[in-house]
């Protein structure tokens, strides 16, 4: 798939994504925005159902991109250089749903 580059992101420069920059396009569409202004919601909150139910929708949403892969389309696009490893992304969305669940969780002491 030579030349996927083209179709993918027309207007990539030829220089190599670092997964600093990929995670920063990953994060920068709307259903990443979507769920951190959620994430922060359910934060300030403390929702314990709100927390668990954006943890499940994040898990759905990294599996989309890492799993539902469109043929070898991405992978040649690695390849190429056009779009780098998502891993930052990953380990930064597995972190923030980490810290949901920490945080919302019931605390013996709060009851008191």
């Amino acid at each position: 798939m030579i030349g996927i580059c083209s179709h993918i992101k027309p207007d990539w420069d030829g220089a190599p994504i670092s997964m600093l920059g990929e995670a920063i396009a990953l994060a920068s569409t709307p259903i990443p925005l979507i769920l951190f202004l959620t994430s922060a919601i359910a934060i300030r909150f403390r929702s314990q159902w709100g927390a668990l139910a954006l943890v499940v929708i994040w898990s759905f949403y990294v599996a989309f991109l890492t799993i539902l892969d469109p043929g070898a389309a991405f992978a040649s696009a690695r390849i190429e250089g056009c779009i780098g490893s998502p891993t930052l992304f990953i380990a930064a969305v597995a972190a923030i749903c980490v810290g949901m669940i920490l945080y919302t969780a019931p605390n013996e002491a709060r009851k008191t």
